[in-house]
């Protein structure tokens, strides 16, 4: 598992003072470019080499609410790898109590916008 900190800023809020609903989605994207960052997957070097990481599918679920200056913890999982799809688990936490989750399908594309199996160095490195 991977943990991620975000606290939330000013411009993260609604006029109620509250996270608006698209920042989480923010967030977890965060998380999701440190942890493969921390795995090794340099995705600077994956987009010279043409290819990119693409999110396919997020099913999300608003639980709570966070507001600002709250500190927040996004929990990455691997629930799922197969040669063309990973599949993540993401938690937004504060301070152990559940906000928002997410599962969220993640496919890798050609610069053209085509469809590849994960390579198997991104594979070995996941798993």
């Amino acid at each position: 598992m991977h943990r991620f900190e975000v606290k939330v800023h000013y411009e993260d809020t609604d006029m109620g003072g509250i996270v608006y609903h698209a920042n989480y989605l923010k967030f977890i994207e965060r998380a999701r470019s440190d942890w493969v960052r921390q795995l090794g997957n340099d995705q600077n070097a994956m987009r010279e080499a043409g290819l990119v990481w693409v999110v396919r599918r997020i099913e999300a679920d608003y639980l709570s609410t966070a507001k600002f200056e709250d500190v927040l913890t996004v929990e990455t999982t691997v629930q799922k790898i197969t040669p063309a799809r990973l599949v993540m688990d993401q938690l937004v936490t504060r301070e152990g109590t559940p906000l928002f989750k997410a599962v969220v399908t993640a496919v890798c594309m050609t610069a053209a916008g085509q469809p590849v199996r994960l390579p198997a160095e991104i594979r070995a490195l996941i798993t």
